[in-house]
């Protein structure tokens, strides 16, 4: 599977070449109609650019550290830090790097420029053309992907006129409403999945399917699923409605994961962002897993910790020992100040700093895939709608069958991470479902230890703001900005406010429960 999907170097080349013109010569690609068009280009070529900056920033991996891994990884418990500017760890806010997903403060480009102005490209430029249908689908279904993260950081965020400068003439965007982008992203993949067809063209600037139509309609309608899933606190009439629609077209096995390889050969910028930071110092001495998670694991002696953890090793070291007793990971909200009660040296059961808990060499080798959406995350979906809407089979099977996956997906990473089909029965055996509120618990603490081995930490955070699921202790560091609680969404920009400040002014306005870290995006109502 991994070779069936690995980014071949010339065409992570050619995509990254485009990925820093568009970024930085983008203002000359939309005023002049002669320098970039379907006719003259292969939009491709920008798939390739939205894909590879989808999966972290190409100025040094700029958003995935501040977004990813400072702030997501650690407020939701799946790694825990002292280091003083993993700012997350102690829900303290740091303005420049709550804004590094969304725009430059002077250290990346943001997910406006690398990720929206390529999509959107592609979308404009390729449609009513027959010879690029199924590249226009493609788009349409990425350009939901983009968005769906976007919003469920912020909330409502420009979506309708974003990337569209040229074409419109609009400079100032309107922030829609996440009410009315979660209703846009339902329609564009009901729309874009029904119209891929399997005898048109191949997409060939696809990393992550490599134009493999079959799995594209899987993941436009596994995607849909998850869209459909986040409304279920909200609206749970159009979750369940949606969703009905789905059954039996969903991802099926884990061959139908999508993920993108990197390519540590083709040099910086084709390297997996998050284990370019992990592997960097001081991350790769002071960034362990957090407590909650190694706990969780270690309590229902699940067989993945000998394969994702290891102590006595820095990040990206080998060597360590994986012993599963030994596993020990490092409570959230202490620092290195020297101070009693506060600093890590305080905090109970600490011994030294090496006997806690880091990601295995597996998860971080710099040509590790970077995975994008999982048939166990799937099945788990699957697994909540049938408990809570009793639509979409049994949840007690499809729960079996997301853990079975998200255990022995870890192959994807490297052949020796594999845990056997075998080892996953016997430990859904051990720990079988129990029907009610404590399924839905069940399914929701593995959807997020999946997400966190998956390393994408947006999910794990996006996932528990819908559901509740695991319990969490937030933790409650002098001069926090939530008030001790964790944070559910990031504030704008500031830059927002001289950039586009009449539409900046009516968003910051109308977020529930004020535009901070402790307001709320629409769906988490």
């Amino acid at each position: 599977m991994k070779n069936k999907l690995t980014i071949y170097s010339g065409l992570l080349s050619i995509g990254l070449l485009l990925s820093t013109g568009c970024t930085k010569n983008f203002q000359q690609l939309n005023t002049d109609p002669t320098a970039f068009s379907a006719t003259n280009f292969d939009p491709n070529y920008l798939l390739t650019t939205a894909q590879l900056d989808y999966t972290g920033s190409q100025d040094f991996s700029y958003d995935t550290w501040r977004a990813d891994l400072i702030y997501s990884s650690t407020l939701i418990q799946g790694f825990a830090t002292s280091i003083g500017y993993w700012a997350g760890d102690k829900y303290l806010s740091n303005p420049g790097y709550l804004a590094a997903y969304w725009q430059s403060d002077g250290g990346g480009d943001g997910a406006y420029s690398e990720q929206v102005k390529p999509i959107v490209d592609v979308v404009n430029t390729t449609a009513g053309i027959a010879k690029y249908n199924n590249l226009h689908q493609v788009a349409r279904i990425m350009k939901a992907l983009i968005f769906e993260r976007i919003t469920d950081l912020y909330g409502d965020v420009p979506y309708s006129q974003a990337g569209l400068g040229y074409y419109t003439k609009i400079l100032f965007p309107v922030y829609d409403k996440q009410k009315d982008i979660y209703a846009n992203l339902i329609t564009e993949l009901q729309d874009a999945t029904a119209k891929l067809n399997l005898s048109g063209d191949v997409p060939t600037g696809d990393a992550f399917y490599h134009g493999d139509i079959a799995k594209w309609q899987r993941f436009g309608n596994t995607l849909l699923l998850r869209v459909a899933m986040r409304l279920s606190k909200v609206d749970p009439a159009t979750a369940k409605t949606v969703v009905q629609t789905l059954i039996g077209k969903t991802f099926q096995s884990n061959a139908d994961d999508a993920f993108l390889s990197h390519d540590a050969a083709g040099g910086r910028p084709t390297v997996n962002r998050v284990s370019q930071v992990l592997r960097g110092g001081p991350e790769n001495q002071y960034v362990k897993w957090s407590q909650t998670f190694i706990n969780l694991l270690k309590g229902s002696n699940d067989p993945r910790l000998p394969v994702i953890s290891v102590v006595n090793a820095n990040i990206g070291a080998l060597g360590g020992d994986n012993t599963p007793a030994k596993q020990k990971g490092q409570p959230n909200g202490y620092d290195l100040s020297g101070t009693p009660g506060l600093t890590l040296g305080s905090a109970p059961g600490f011994t030294t700093l090496g006997d806690y808990s880091s990601p295995s060499i597996y998860l971080v080798q710099l040509n590790s895939p970077t995975f994008i959406l999982t048939y166990g995350q799937s099945e788990l979906l699957w697994a909540d709608a049938a408990e809570r809407f009793s639509i979409g089979g049994v949840a007690a099977t499809h729960y079996a069958n997301g853990v079975i996956a998200a255990i022995t997906y870890l192959s994807e990473y490297d052949q020796a991470a594999t845990v056997s089909a075998g080892a996953a029965a016997a430990y859904v055996a051990a720990n079988p479902y129990i029907a009610g509120a404590t399924g839905l618990q069940m399914i929701n603490t593995q959807y997020w230890e999946l997400s966190n081995t998956m390393m994408d930490f947006y999910e794990s955070w996006s996932n528990w703001r819908r559901t509740g699921y695991p319990v969490l202790t937030p933790v409650n560091y002098p001069g926090n900005a939530t008030n001790g609680t964790i944070p559910r969404r990031f504030p704008y920009p500031y830059q927002e406010a001289a950039n586009n400040p009449t539409n900046y002014t009516a968003a910051h306005n109308a977020v529930s429960g004020g535009d901070t870290m402790a307001g709320r995006v629409w769906w988490d109502q």
